[in-house]
């Protein structure tokens, strides 16, 4: 299983040699087949250079010294077809300035005669693997300039994300109160705009308070507005966030901290569509809909007393709840890359290319900042500022031993698969191509739920 799994992967990329002695080229041919790889081979440079064609996924093997084209002449065709395919070149000792020459000119690498079957393999294989980066962010970057609408605005390819947009468009017309919850970082501001630019209220306001920073005293003069004397410092009348999103969207971020008494007068404004300034003896009709974000559990802070069940009630009436990136790992890709593209933008610099170290960083962090954090790594790396390691050495997993870094990764890919596949063990089994006793074995060790797991072992 592990075997055809490795086998299929490599497959994507196909491995072009290019060799005019027929023993050197027959034996590398036989080398990087053995390795797993797909391969196409070629006597001359000239048959050769049809199989590169922009974002074709292939990488180039080829001598340097051949009759007619030779391995210079075709590096130079191949990349100004295409520049970010490796060419990797083979050169005798006599030809190594040259060769260093062609690096100089864009050549991936290059090998020296004589060499062993593990050696190109090896090289063979980074090659293969610095392609097959290249076209997974290439086809990120097509996604991202193709999805249009709500998939362009709320990114990501998880089921969890697809619901949230499905949500966000079955609610949006509605003027139904709407609760989001989620981890801090989640995005719920994002989708809180969604809702209101996707809706018949876009066309009004959208009014934002974070109820967790503002200072109790200065909190319902905010939310409520205020007449000219009402208190010392009022020398104005001030229109209050409910009455300024009259006809359009009140977000309420952090609504866990509002202070219970503000909670029963935002309440009564909710029952009665009304707003009464304070020191004013009068109430404005409003029309606002209402959309609260917790990153707080809202129904156990009402069986504490600390938030009015009946407030919860009223704005609970749909909820969205927003997953950590942690627990969607298949998004990473995609946002990292629509954040490196915002970033390199902003800063006006070009877009750099992740190499497959910091892919498998991102790919096996925990993300406890969410899409907060990940932004925040994407414009470290677009200015230069993240190094060789994409994530600080202070917020990766401890335990620096390479078994316990190991393990740690292969408990986060086991988790994601399980979660993937929702619980499924021989699906994901397939998927990772390891035998179901393996996986089986690994979840008990690891203490992770698998659906039917023990029926299915005692089947086989």
């Amino acid at each position: 299983m592990n075997k055809k799994s490795n086998q299929q992967a490599r497959d994507e990329i196909r491995v072009v040699i290019v060799e005019d002695d027929e023993d050197v080229r027959l034996g590398v041919e036989q080398a990087v087949a053995l390795a797993g790889f797909a391969v196409e081979s070629h006597a001359s440079a000239a048959s050769a250079l049809a199989a590169a064609v922009p974002g074709a996924p292939v990488v180039f093997v080829s001598d340097l010294r051949m009759p007619g084209m030779d391995g210079m002449q075709l590096l130079e065709r191949v990349l100004a077809i295409d520049a970010q395919i490796p060419v990797v070149l083979i050169s005798g000792h006599a030809d190594i300035s040259t060769a260093v020459g062609a690096m100089r000119v864009g050549a991936y690498d290059f090998i020296e005669k004589p060499f062993s079957s593990e050696h190109i393999a090896g090289r063979v294989a980074r090659a293969v693997e610095k392609r097959r980066l290249t076209l997974e962010v290439e086809g990120l970057r097509a996604a991202l300039h193709n999805w249009r609408g709500i998939e362009a605005l709320i990114l990501g390819k998880s089921p969890a994300i697809a619901d949230v947009r499905k949500k966000i468009l079955r609610l949006a017309d509605t003027s139904v109160s709407v609760l989001i919850t989620g981890e801090t970082g989640t995005g719920k501001e994002l989708i809180a705009r969604a809702l209101h630019d996707h809706g018949r209220r876009r066309e009004h306001h959208f009014v934002a308070l974070n109820c967790g920073g503002l200072p109790e005293q200065l909190f319902e003069s905010e939310l409520f507005g205020h007449e000219a004397g009402a208190f010392t410092g009022a020398t104005k009348n001030r229109i209050g966030k409910i009455e300024w999103a009259d006809g359009g969207t009140l977000f309420l971020d952090e609504i866990e901290t509002m202070p219970i008494a503000l909670q029963i007068k935002l309440l009564r404004v909710l029952q009665e569509r009304r707003v009464e300034r304070l020191g004013s003896n009068e109430s404005v009709a409003v029309d606002c809909r209402v959309v609260a974000a917790s990153k707080g559990d809202l129904a156990l802070l009402a069986n504490e007393g600390r938030f009015r069940a009946d407030l919860l009630y009223r704005l609970n009436v749909a909820l969205i709840d927003l997953p950590p990136l942690r627990e969607r790992r298949e998004d990473v890709p995609l946002l990292f890359e629509h954040f490196v593209l915002a970033a390199a933008q902003r800063f006006g610099t070009d877009a750099p290319t992740i190499t497959a170290a910091q892919f498998s960083e991102l790919t096996a962090h925990q993300w406890p900042g969410n899409v907060r954090e990940l932004q925040n790594v994407a414009d470290r790396f677009v200015l230069g500022l993240a190094g060789d390691e994409l994530i600080p050495s202070g917020d990766r997993p401890r335990g620096g031993s390479l078994n316990e870094q190991l393990a740690y990764i292969e408990r986060v890919l086991i988790e994601e698969m399980m979660r993937r596949h929702n619980g499924n063990v021989g699906a994901a089994s397939e998927e990772l191509g390891m035998p179901r006793k393996t996986l089986y074995h690994k979840l008990r060790q690891l203490r992770i739920p698998g659906r039917d797991a023990q029926a299915d072992e005692h089947d086989m």
